[in-house]
């Protein structure tokens, strides 16, 4: 397992294989142990700025001509992996070819598929990605300071997992993905001008670059389909606990240390078998517990610090790795694993599957699992659609007492506008309690072993692509494994949350 504390991440020795990685790849056509022959030769070409080196003839006959010591044993000498010059330390063109390359599983083995090109419905928009990112949260770039070393802690950016380019050309710089670009630049000062109004001010966002129109327009209505749902789980929820403040105390448990979060996210990765396969980060700085993504070919998860409670972590975990990652790495294995494979397979849009799936999990193993969150989330994009910034903010004082968290939860609703007085939503976040009430609505009817093993499908999908599927090496996370315990939770949910089995039939016939 690779592990970041926020600025560096943690790497196995040099050499060791984990999960079916690459550690070595010697030259084509050619012996893997060059001959002595073959060393003195390309030690005779080494070139220095594009010249011969003066002074290589001149040793290499010092050394041919020195006399042979008793019992023919030549003279003691520096050895020649000892004459390093700043030239041959950087290498030739044919030496970096030589050199061992990491892979990550997906594309390391003969058999092994490599990563599909992102799909289009994808909210990641950076390019490289082939998993589909959680939608938790915005992304956050980390400095990364600490140099290399073999079994030390080393930057991300210095590991050789994939080739690099041509040689002077420049790679395109990624655009960064939807809710990274959606995040205010000016978030922290115009928070300070809120609270200091006594929330009455409209803070006024700016953004580094404004996103396509068309890319607002698709998230500009939110939905009131499920709002008697929504409100339902939140009133359930305050009559149990008065408040969500003490909610969250009983049910989440204290916020844990970062050693206490290293060590649950290593028992967690042993349990799902993907050791070695995510590098891990904590952060202060995200709008909510977690966000996967897939940075350079390899998976990250980054964890919020204040998310991250005693009773909650695992669930978080289930939702980003045992959930998104698994999910990813299963679809990367079937045939229409790209954009032009969905297409022609005719798949219907991952979501609300996807994260209606993930949010489940997040509280499938619970002693109370109340769906608070996304229910929230729901209802407050569904007025944030008719209210301004202010208005919203005192409207939903109603579940939530705490300032800062109704904060978050107003900004995730109205990311993307600039002049935050005007109604308008940012409906992205309806689609957790929308997948969510699908799913459960359906559960007695969908295998859900299958819908994992397929990758990222809609639950609609899964009967009619169960014929062509490759099933031969996708992975089921633990809690999945067994169908009939895995159904009891889910009516668990649906009980405890006071859900109307016959409501949902008829809102989703």
């Amino acid at each position: 397992m690779v592990l970041d504390s926020g600025d560096v991440f943690m790497e196995k020795a040099a050499g060791e294989g984990v999960g079916g990685w690459n550690v070595e790849r010697n030259p084509p056509g050619g012996s893997s142990t060059p001959t002595s022959k073959d060393k003195t030769t390309k030690k005779e070409k080494v070139l220095a700025n594009g010249l011969p080196g003066a002074a290589s003839a001149p040793q290499a006959a010092q050394r041919r001509s020195t006399p042979l010591r008793c019992g023919g044993r030549p003279a003691l000498r520096r050895p020649l992996s000892l004459e390093v010059t700043p030239q041959r330390q950087r290498g030739s063109a044919d030496q970096r070819e030589e050199r061992k390359i990491l892979q990550p599983p997906w594309r390391s083995g003969p058999v092994a598929p490599s990563p599909p090109m992102r799909s289009l419905t994808s909210p990641s928009l950076a390019g490289g990605s082939w998993m589909r990112r959680s939608e938790s949260t915005c992304s956050v770039n980390y400095p990364l300071s600490l140099r290399a070393g073999r079994g030390r802690m080393r930057p991300a950016s210095s590991l050789p997992h994939i080739a690099k380019g041509a040689e002077g050309v420049a790679p395109p710089p990624p655009r960064p993905c939807l809710l990274v670009a959606l995040r205010p630049l000016n978030l922290e000062q115009e928070k300070l001008a809120f609270f200091q109004s006594d929330f009455s001010y409209e803070p006024q966002f700016e953004y580094a670059q404004p996103e396509p129109r068309g890319v607002l327009d698709k998230y500009r209505e939110g939905a009131g389909l499920f709002l008697e749902q929504a409100v339902g789980i939140m009133e359930c929820v305050l009559r149990k606990f008065d408040s969500y403040e003490h909610f969250e105390e009983v049910t989440g448990g204290g916020v844990l240390p970062k050693s206490q979060v290293w060590a649950a996210v290593r028992k967690y990765l042993q349990k799902e078998g993907c050791v070695g396969e995510v590098v891990v980060r904590l952060s202060d700085e995200l709008l909510s517990q977690a966000v996967m993504v897939v940075e350079s070919c390899r998976p990250t998860l980054t964890i919020n610090l204040g998310g991250a409670r005693q009773h909650w972590l695992e669930g978080m975990l289930r939702h980003e790795i045992g959930t998104h990652y698994l999910r990813g790495v299963n679809n990367s294995l079937q045939p229409w694993a790209s954009a032009d494979g969905r297409k022609q397979f005719g798949l219907k849009p991952a979501n609300p599957t996807e994260e209606g799936l993930a949010s489940l999990h997040s509280v499938l193993l619970r002693k109370q699992p109340y769906l608070w969150r996304a229910a929230l989330l729901y209802y407050t994009v569904f007025h944030a659609a008719s209210m301004s910034f202010s208005q919203l903010f005192g409207h939903i004082a109603r579940f939530v007492h705490d300032p800062d968290v109704r904060w978050e939860y107003c900004l995730r609703a109205k990311r993307g506008q600039t002049d935050t007085s005007q109604p308008g939503c940012f409906s992205k976040d309806q689609v957790y309690l929308d997948g969510i009430l699908r799913i459960l609505r359906h559960r007695r009817n969908i295998d859900f072993k299958m819908l994992t093993s397929l990758g990222k499908v809609s639950y609609e999908d899964v009967e009619r692509l169960r014929p062509f599927a490759d099933l031969s090496r996708t992975r089921i996370p633990h809690f999945m494994r067994d169908p009939e315990k895995y159904l009891h939770h889910l009516d668990h949910i649906v009980s405890i949350n006071e859900l109307d089995d016959s409501v949902l039939q008829q809102l989703l016939p």
